[in-house]
Formats: C-alpha cells, sequence, structure tokens
C-alpha cells in the first residue's frame, strides 16, 4: 500500500513589485507576525490609553453636572419652600376671610334652625295634644259601636226563631195554596174531558178517539203551560200524551203518562197494557181516562202508576212543588 504524502496549503504573499507569490514559511513569516504584533499592540495600547482619558473626562463632567444638578435643585427647593410660604399665608388669611364669613352664615343658619325647630316642636306638642283627644273619641266611639253591634245581634237572636216560625208557616201555607190550585185545576180539566167524551160521541169511535186525544193534549197545555207536552205517535209504546213536568227552576220533575179511553164497555186487559206503557214510557205516574167504568163503579176515576181505581182521586207528580 502507497502512501501519498499530505501536501498542506501554505499561506503565501504577494510581491508589491513583481507580483509574484512567495510561499510563507516559520522563518519567513516570524518577522512579519511580530512587527504586526508590535504595531497592534501599540494600538491597542493607544486605544485604551485614550478610551482612559474620555472615561475621565466623562466621569469629570459628570461629577460638574451632578454638582450643578444639585446646585440647582437646592436653588428650587429653597424657591419652592418660599413661594410655599407665600402662598401658606396668602391661603391662611383667605381661609380666615372665608372662616369668618362661613361663621357669621352658619350662626345666621342656625339662628333660623332654632326657630322653625321651635315652631315644629309647637305644632307637633299641638299635633299630639290633637292625636290623644282623636284616640280618646275613637275609642268611646268604638266602644259605642261594639255596644250597639252586641245589642243588634241580641236582638236579632231573640227575633230569629219568631221569624222562623213564620217563615216556615208563610212556606206550608204557600204549599197549601199551590196544592189546592193544582187540585182545582185537575177537576176543572176532569169537567173538561167529560165535555170531551160528551163531544166526542157524535163521530165515529177511532175519529172520537183521535179528537178526544188531541183536546186532551190541548187542555193539558193550557192547563200547565211551562210543562212539555208530547203526543204520543202511533205504533209506539202506547198512551196518548206524554205529560213531562217542569219545577219552578226548570228542573225535570217527573212524566206522566195520559190515556184517554172512548168506548161503552170496559175491558179488564186496559190495566195489563197500560202498565206496560207506563215502563215502555219511562214515565212515573200513568192517568186513564174513560167513558165506560169497571163494573160496580158509578163515579168518575183516575186510574194512576198503582193501577188502583181510586174515586175522584187528583195526583201531584214526585218531587215537584207547584206541578201536578
Amino acid at each position: 500500500m502507497t502512501v501519498q504524502p499530505r501536501i498542506l496549503n501554505e499561506p503565501t504573499i504577494s510581491c508589491p513589485s513583481c507580483k509574484a507569490e512567495i510561499k510563507l514559511n516559520e522563518s519567513l513569516a516570524a518577522p512579519l507576525i511580530a512587527a504586526t504584533r508590535e504595531d497592534y499592540e501599540r494600538r491597542l495600547a493607544q486605544s485604551n490609553a485614550s478610551i482612559a482619558a474620555r472615561e475621565e473626562e466623562l466621569q469629570r463632567k459628570q461629577v460638574a453636572i451632578d454638582a450643578a444638578q444639585s446646585d440647582i435643585d437646592n436653588q428650587v427647593a429653597a424657591k419652592i419652600k418660599l413661594e410655599r410660604v407665600a402662598i401658606a399665608a396668602e391661603e391662611a388669611r383667605k381661609a380666615k376671610l372665608l372662616l369668618s364669613v362661613d361663621l357669621e352664615d352658619r350662626d345666621r343658619k342656625l339662628a333660623e334652625i332654632e326657630a322653625t325647630l321651635k315652631a315644629r316642636d309647637e305644632k307637633l306638642a299641638e299635633a299630639q295634644l290633637q292625636q290623644a283627644e282623636f284616640l280618646k273619641q275613637q275609642r268611646a266611639l268604638d266602644d259605642e259601636k261594639r255596644e250597639k253591634a252586641l245589642t243588634i245581634e241580641r236582638k236579632i237572636q231573640e227575633g230569629l226563631e219568631a221569624v222562623r216560625t213564620k217563615a216556615r208557616s208563610e212556606a206550608e201555607d204557600g204549599l197549601k195554596m199551590k196544592v189546592a190550585e193544582k187540585e182545582e185545576q185537575i177537576a176543572g180539566m176532569q169537567r173538561q174531558i167529560e165535555e170531551l167524551k160528551r163531544r166526542a160521541a157524535q163521530g165515529s169511535q177511532q175519529l172520537q178517539g183521535e179528537v178526544l186525544e188531541l183536546e186532551l193534549e190541548s187542555l193539558i197545555a193550557s192547563r200547565f203551560p211551562i210543562d212539555i207536552i208530547e203526543p204520543v205517535a202511533k205504533g209506539e209504546f202506547g198512551g196518548d200524551v206524554l205529560h213531562r213536568v217542569v219545577g219552578p227552576a226548570g228542573q225535570p220533575c217527573g212524566a206522566i203518562l195520559w190515556e184517554s179511553k172512548r168506548t161503552k164497555n170496559w175491558s179488564q186487559g186496559w190495566l195489563g197494557k197500560l202498565r206496560g206503557d207506563l215502563r215502555a214510557a219511562r214515565a212515573d205516574i200513568a192517568l186513564m181516562v174513560s167513558e165506560a167504568l169497571p163494573p160496580g163503579v158509578e163515579a168518575s176515576i183516575f186510574w194512576t202508576e198503582s193501577m188502583s181505581p181510586t174515586p175522584n182521586v187528583r195526583s201531584r207528580s214526585p218531587s215537584c212543588s207547584g206541578n201536578p
């Protein structure tokens, strides 16, 4: 293996005359380096000396500036102190003058306030006396009102039972009068029914029955105008007129099924059919008007929901006051 020698680049310099490059080796460069170092050190020493001189000058100037600034500050402080003293004296004079004016104004206002407070105290004392008198009169008035209220309450309690008794008696009398009126209305209807029977005898039996139903419906409607009168259609549950009773306040009180008969002979089967019609119509009472009477009965009768003959019976519907 062959080892090539390593060639290092050596520094060179150019000749100022012939421009030829001259390699610098340690022997040739040593004097030049020494001269260069000496020149550099000389220049560095000069620079350091110049810098030291400048720093000394700057320090001297700074000391002078500080002394001048301190002298100025002392002068300014002294001047400010003098001005402060003058200002304080002037302000003290002004404050003393203002204080004198304020004191006079304060004394005047205090005098006015004292006069106002005195007047208010006098008015307050007067108002307190008036209030005490008013409260005294109010208590007396309240006591009088309570005494009157107790007296009235006692009188009310004393007369309450008498009023209740009187009201109960008047209500019973009014109810008896209404019952008597309804009984009179039913009696009048019975008389008109008898008249209808006589008039219906002039036509055929079927026509007479229809006429009797119409007359019965008209008669019931005229006697009881606030009630609901409904004719029973042919082929329905039976009966001639469904009479729905309405109370004084408009409430439903019950229903009456009216049945009229215009025949020569009585049939015992009518009662059974009437009971069935009563249930089918969901009525409360059934009334039968018939010219023919059962054997052994001579007086006019109503057949009610009990289906029992009762001579000259006048019925009232259940749960209702003032209507049959």
